[in-house]
């Protein structure tokens, strides 16, 4: 019998010993025996094992509701993945008592504008890291760690340890969970496993598409154990709004270009030049998420300036009401995120705007790779693209074809559906809800 199982084996039989006591539950956690065994597991497996096995035995005997944590450390940044474990937290909220775990100042207020999620019953603890205090950065970026440095992020790894179940929704691989249960939920397996590698130390390894869970598989040598497509909750308003000529695209302003949005601007205003009367009124909208000191957006400011374009409008942090106002009134969605890449980490790993997207009737036009190939049907509710060409081609063809646009955007809607909010909230609860059965 290997080490964890031991223990597991010891938390069953004080569960059970203390259970035939006739005592009350108060008493049974106080009985000398129970002291005796703690204090065994404490000489043979450390004190961590000891804390977790009070822990467990807490819980087990109804004495407090299961603690657990989620930890990520860019939930001070907009973004689809930052979403994906705050949704987790609204649907266990009533199940757990949930401490949310930042690097970086984030607020309830945060949360409700941004995601429109009310987390107010959640606590918010905010661990600074010394070792980026230190480089002022905004981005916590795991790659400046190396082995010939300790591991900054140890902290939060002695952290963990304080709940019962611990959520790792960042991919940060470089955090070692020391709670009872762990989970950690992979975006994509960025850094292969060298320095400070942990991942495989998890209980389960939830992954977000069918791509990501390829490339663990690659990367980091073993199988993930459960596919949770993202939560999208942008759908249609009931409201009757008129659709204008607008061409959307929604997509972190990534200070290294990786969403290509230059390379949209540039593509929009090709196609204005090549075809002026249809273009006329159409207009190119980039929204997204960006730090205040942002080079790429300096660049893009640039670029638009040489070209004196009015037709482009970029929006940058806008509230979760003005950009759903965005999704309502545009007919064409555009997101070409891994176009000329060759790096799997830069290619989309899902893409949840696109699906905000078709949640609001637009036909979507994505490049042809990573997670979007699960979403977009090619030729049946929007089309998939690998060159800026193509880009040009499907868009003037929809301009061009109303009543096909019009069809694509029914046939997008209906796709969304298996992407919605609702449905990752249920498979969420289902799968928390069995760990914790096997938990107690």
């Amino acid at each position: 019998m290997n080490s964890k199982n031991k223990i597991n084996y010891l938390k069953k039989e004080l569960k059970n010993k203390l259970l035939n006591i006739n005592q009350n539950i108060e008493e049974r956690l106080e009985d000398s025996h129970l002291k005796e065994q703690i204090d065994l597991i404490k000489k043979n497996h450390g004190l961590q094992e000891a804390y977790n096995t009070i822990k467990y035995l807490q819980v087990a005997l109804k004495l407090q509701k299961p603690t657990l944590a989620i930890y990520d450390h860019t939930f001070h940044l907009i973004g689809g993945g930052q979403k994906y474990g705050l949704t987790i937290a609204n649907a266990l909220k009533n199940i757990f008592d949930i401490t949310i775990i930042s690097n970086k100042n984030i607020t309830h207020e945060n949360i409700q504008t941004w995601y429109n999620l009310d987390l107010s019953n959640c606590k918010i603890k905010i661990i600074p890291i010394p070792f980026f205090e230190k480089m002022d950065l905004t981005h916590l970026d795991p790659n400046h760690i190396s082995r010939s440095i300790e591991n900054p992020f140890h902290i939060i790894s002695k952290e963990s340890g304080d709940y019962d179940f611990f959520i790792n929704n960042s991919m940060n691989e470089m955090v070692y969970p020391l709670s009872n249960k762990s989970i950690i939920i992979c975006h994509f397996p960025e850094r292969r496993p060298i320095s400070y590698f942990y991942s495989d130390y998890y209980t389960y390894t939830v992954y977000n598409s069918k791509y990501t869970a390829y490339w663990i598989k690659k990367r980091w040598k073993y199988t993930p154990h459960k596919h949770i497509y993202p939560p999208v909750d942008m759908a249609l308003s009931k409201d009757k709004i008129e659709k204008e000529n607008i061409i959307l695209s929604v997509a972190r302003f990534e200070e290294s270009g990786s969403k290509k949005q230059i390379e949209m601007i540039r593509t929009f205003i090709r196609l204005k030049k090549s075809h002026p009367v249809e273009l006329k009124d159409w207009k190119l909208i980039l929204a997204g998420g960006s730090p205040k000191s942002n080079q790429y957006l300096e660049k893009i400011s640039n670029i638009l300036s040489e070209y004196n374009e009015n037709n482009i409008e970029i929006k940058t942090n806008i509230p979760g009401d003005e950009l759903k106002s965005l999704y309502k009134k545009s007919k064409i969605f555009w997101h070409l995120c891994g176009l000329n890449q060759t790096d799997p980490s830069l290619i989309e790993h899902f893409g949840m705007t696109i699906v905000e997207a078709m949640q609001n009737k637009l036909v979507p036009i994505v490049f042809d790779g990573g997670g979007q190939k699960e979403i977009v049907g090619h030729n049946e509710c929007g089309y998939r693209v690998n060159s800026t060409s193509e880009l040009i081609k499907h868009t003037i063809n929809l301009i061009k074809e109303p009543d096909n646009m019009a069809k694509f955007g029914q046939n997008a809607l209906l796709k969304s559906k298996l992407f919605s909010k609702e449905i990752f909230e249920t498979n969420i609860k289902t799968f928390f809800l069995d760990i914790l059965k096997d938990y107690t």
